[in-house]
């Protein structure tokens, strides 16, 4: 995105399915060797990754937000003001030659809990809100994975993952950035649950595909499932390229109406102390339910698509800058709720400091652009209610997080 002299960088790599390469970034200070207690665990329980970490943040609405202090089309940073956004717990191990049996666990309490419910899971069919009045306590992932002694090994997982679309993660230090951007908040899902068998290529690609039973739905909403697939290379040069895809129903005892989406992730790690990627999206939905319920079009089709780039420079052990700058248009307005048009610019600025340890502050400035007024700014006359309606095309914001990795 930028070149690395003016300063970008983190290391990238991580793996959202057990057993293959995903195009995830890494923490901003990832672990190094084993640490000591690990190493006086018992041989087969060595391999086993703990991580944990707790989360919380200010959020500054500089536009002035409306009622309720909000900032419009934000995710994990709607709230304008302090928020508890998190505290996870997981447990993950690959499935190898020596152990082939695998699994993974993650719990996250907290605010941004309520927002990654699946359908099923602390959330209801009925329940269109999960941000409202939800449990602030979620599974987010359980599976299990297993080793097929078959050629280079052929990997079998099931449960329920992170999606396999997309660059960001749910969990807040695994990104560049603190907050998450448009991409990731509506081109596609969080989580999918089903099955996943995926198997290697020449050691530098792999194949994967999967049944699963739609987007955010542990309890499927209609009897026909989804398909999930992924084309991951990763080439020693630190070039890594995945092609992720998704199509299925998706709408309640619907099982014509068909979801698209599309995601291709290329990084490249190859320059010191600096990381680039490229995100691209495309999302297409048949008589999608939201436009159809407004009974003022003829067509009622949905499409969308986007494109993110990211970067970042690690001037020291203990400061990194990230930047990512993306586009987002929502051609029907389905995915925002906007009903028509609606295109979206962000540029987002984020500094990182390892205060102590696992300690790490992040401050982050934030400038949202739209074409249409969304954006809600406080005006000379608060007693009225235009206050609360949607008055501008940009939303500015400053963001402070404190985060504490345990391991």
């Amino acid at each position: 995105m930028r070149p690395p002299a003016l300063g970008l960088a983190l290391a990238l790599a991580s793996s959202l399915w057990p057993g293959w390469a995903c195009g995830q970034p890494a923490g901003p200070f990832t672990a190094g060797p084993p640490e000591p207690w690990q190493q006086r665990l018992p041989e087969w329980a060595r391999d086993i990754r703990p991580f944990a970490y707790v989360e919380s943040s200010y959020v500054f609405n500089a536009t002035g937000a409306g009622r309720g202090g909000t900032n419009e089309l934000r995710l994990y940073d709607y709230d304008e003001g302090f928020t508890f956004n998190a505290a996870a717990f997981s447990l993950k191990r690959d499935p190898s030659e020596p152990h082939p049996f695998g699994f993974g666990v993650t719990l996250t309490a907290g605010l941004d809990s309520q927002k990654n419910h699946s359908l099923g899971i602390f959330r209801s069919r009925e329940d269109q809100f999960p941000f409202r009045n939800t449990s602030k306590f979620d599974v987010l992932e359980a599976y299990v994975s297993a080793r097929v002694p078959l050629g280079s090994g052929l990997t079998v997982s099931g449960g329920k993952f992170v999606s396999l679309l997309g660059y960001e993660n749910p969990e807040g230090p695994l990104n560049l950035n603190w907050s998450r951007g448009y991409l990731y908040t509506y081109a596609g899902p969080t989580t999918v649950t089903g099955g996943f068998v995926s198997y290697t290529f020449l050691g530098w690609l792999t194949v994967g595909a999967g049944v699963v039973t739609g987007s955010d739905t542990t309890a499927d909403n209609n009897s026909t499932p989804s398909g999930t697939g992924e084309l991951a290379v990763e080439l020693p040069n630190g070039f890594t390229g995945n092609l992720g895809w998704l199509v299925g129903p998706e709408q309640d005892h619907q099982d014509t109406h068909t979801r698209y989406v599309l995601d291709l992730v290329l990084s490249y790690t190859g320059l010191s102390r600096a990381t680039l990627a490229f995100e691209m999206t495309y999302g297409y939905e048949d008589h999608e339910a939201f436009l159809a319920s407004l009974g003022t079009r003829r067509n009622t089709n949905a499409a969308w698509w986007g494109w993110a780039l990211y970067g970042a420079y690690d001037w020291t052990p203990k400061i990194r800058t990230a930047l990512r700058q993306e586009y987002f248009q929502d051609t029907d307005g389905a995915r925002t709720g906007f009903g028509s048009m609606l295109r979206l610019w962000s540029t987002t600025l984020t500094a990182d400091y390892r205060i102590w340890n696992g300690l790490e502050a992040r401050l982050e400035y934030r400038h949202d652009a739209a074409d249409e007024k969304v954006f809600k700014a406080r005006t000379s006359r608060p007693d009225q209610s235009l206050g609360v309606t949607p008055q501008s095309k940009t939303l500015d914001t400053f963001s402070i997080a404190l985060i504490y990795v345990f391991f």
